[in-house]
């Protein structure tokens, strides 16, 4: 389904779940090349900016929580960009199809927000509000970093673990998402990527901070997810060996203990066997011995 906005120097197109007819429609009419169309018919690709004499291709990846609101997903956004005509293809993320019926309920008072009429304007306002949109998202795994850091030492192990892996993936993936993002915003304001309008420069050098900003924030939470987590299996590894270090010393308490009170039950003449007080004396022996071992440990530094 293709979806038309006109405007007075240019039109946005936004084309829903394209099909067959639609990609043939946009070769016939805009001389796309056939390998952008084929990527547009691919739903996973690379980010990336093809340039063209009289339009640019942009495929740009964006995140997204899942359904369960939990985990997060990739969302590609597909730009045909020209003097012309801004063409948004396929499911893309949210934002973009939310922007447009904006657009289409009230088109007079979109255009007094635009800093000029173009094709370039435009472009600027829709990855502002996905940049923005981004930046409330990471936001939100930042505060998610910090109850981690907050509950590392009061929460319970498996809601903390939970909550580390759950985190670590997704600053995983923000990071696959933007490291090869990054040198491709760096073409808009190194001037590779010119443009149709003038002074947009500073408009570019804006989308830049956003995005340089957002990668800032990615690159901090992922050296302080890597450090809480190596802090906490620290914790783990210090808590399980301290249960084992007094389970071993009272194993090696037990163990004379268990040793005399099997001796003496054995049925063989033993050393005050017959004796009256033959109880209070061997239990008078496993109590000297157990004071011994822990004399022992505290001189040791043990306990």
């Amino acid at each position: 389904m293709i979806e038309t906005i006109k405007f007075n120097t240019f039109s946005w197109m936004h084309i829903l779940n394209p099909s067959d007819e639609n990609f043939d429609y946009l070769i016939e009419n805009y001389n796309f090349h056939p390998l952008d169309i084929e990527d547009c018919r691919s739903k996973v690709q690379r980010p990336k900016i093809d340039i063209y004499d009289d339009y640019y291709f942009l495929i740009l990846h964006f995140p997204v929580f899942d359904k369960t609101n939990k985990f997060l997903d990739t969302k590609e956004v597909k730009i045909f960009w020209g003097k012309e005509f801004i063409i948004t293809i396929g499911n893309s993320h949210w934002i973009v199809k939310k922007f447009f019926n904006s657009v289409k309920e009230d088109l007079n008072a979109f255009k007094l927000e635009l800093s000029s009429e173009t094709s370039d304007a435009l472009l600027y306002e829709i990855m502002e509000r996905l940049m923005k949109e981004t930046l409330a998202l990471i936001g939100r795994i930042d505060s998610e970093v910090e109850q981690i850091n907050y509950g590392l030492f009061r929460a319970k192990s498996d809601k903390i673990i939970e909550k580390i892996s759950v985190t670590r993936k997704n600053i995983i993936l923000l990071d696959t998402n933007f490291r090869p993002q990054l040198r491709l915003f760096h073409k808009f304001e190194s001037g590779e990527v010119k443009g149709f309008a003038e002074d947009m420069e500073e408009y570019w050098g804006n989308i830049l901070d956003y995005y340089q900003k957002l990668w800032d924030v990615i690159e901090d939470d992922k050296e302080l997810i890597e450090g809480l987590a190596k802090t906490y299996d620290s914790l783990q590894t210090n808590r399980i060996n301290e249960i084992i270090k007094i389970l071993t010393l009272i194993s090696t308490v037990m163990l004379p203990m268990t040793f005399i009170a099997s001796l003496y039950g054995m049925n063989i003449n033993l050393p005050f066997q017959s004796h009256s007080s033959a109880f209070l004396i061997v239990s008078g022996v496993m109590l000297a011995v157990v004071i011994v071992f822990l004399c022992y440990f505290i001189k040791k530094k043990w306990l």
